[in-house]
């Protein structure tokens, strides 16, 4: 008889966690869901989860593998955006964003590698960020912390591969979710005609994007793969912008990222 896969998907509640989550269980996962809520889809068991805390992570953790005994799959969908010119957030904000999207994560990793060397196998996908790889005017914390996820992962996936533990990433662009509902900073007049065009742009964006089930469906295909990629972007706009920054000089992308946010206009 074939064992059930385990699987832990953070930020569970609501969002792409949430899709994932579900997708998951419709694949055939036990699957536990973690968040500050212990809110998770029908067929998920929610389990209490702070990414910000040692101690909720090592329980969360443990209270899966005591149950289950393994632990196959871990995907750290948690995150937060606190959107602003740099100037205009408080170092608190600043390192509450890191906290959450580049050390929550982290922080999940260690817990889950002890089991998963045990086992000599397991699948870690984090949902990083086209932000993680072309930076978007003011998210510049929010850009920062998913580039170390970006420098991260793939460092961690070169130290994990002799013990068969695969590492990936997932990088959407815009996504119909609560995102942008989270907390901005406070506003200085000095930036407010370029803040507001470069944040109109990306609520536009957002109208116009999928909703989290793509992301599931590239989890879900990365998961099933014996040997997953290391970077899987989701919407067109994700693959437009990095071949864009991977073809243009810096100076030509830049003119051209000023010119889609409307930063140059009058």
């Amino acid at each position: 008889m074939a064992i059930q896969a385990v699987a832990l998907v953070t930020g569970s509640s609501s969002g792409i966690g949430a899709a994932i989550a579900a997708q998951l269980v419709r694949d055939g996962y036990l699957v536990f869901g973690g968040s500050r809520r212990a809110e998770s889809p029908a067929g998920v068991e929610a389990l209490s989860l702070d990414v910000c805390s040692d101690e909720s992570v090592r329980a969360c953790v443990d209270t899966i593998v005591n149950r289950t005994g393994r632990l196959d799959v871990l995907v750290n969908s948690a995150g937060q955006l606190i959107a602003g010119a740099i100037e205009e957030l408080t170092p608190d904000q600043a390192r509450s964003q890191f906290e959450t999207n580049f050390f929550g994560m982290a922080r999940t990793v260690l817990a889950a590698l002890p089991q998963m060397r045990k086992q000599r196998s397991g699948k870690i996908v984090t949902i990083s960020s086209l932000a993680g790889m072309v930076p978007v005017p003011f998210w510049g914390y929010y850009n920062a912390s998913k580039f170390a996820v970006e420098g991260y992962s793939e460092t961690l996936r070169a130290e994990l591969k002799p013990f068969g533990i695969s590492v990936s990433m997932v990088e959407p662009g815009a996504i119909g979710t609560s995102l942008f509902a989270q907390p901005q900073a406070a506003k200085m007049d000095a930036y407010t005609p370029w803040r507001d065009r470069a944040l109109r742009t990306m609520k536009g964006f957002e109208a116009k994007a999928p909703s989290p089930e793509v992301v599931a469906r590239a989890v879900a295909k990365i998961v099933a793969k014996t040997h997953p990629p290391l970077r899987t972007l989701v919407t067109s706009e994700a693959v437009a912008f990095t071949t864009m920054r991977r073809l243009l000089s810096d100076g030509l992308f830049e003119s051209a990222v000023r010119m889609g946010f409307a930063l140059d206009r009058g």
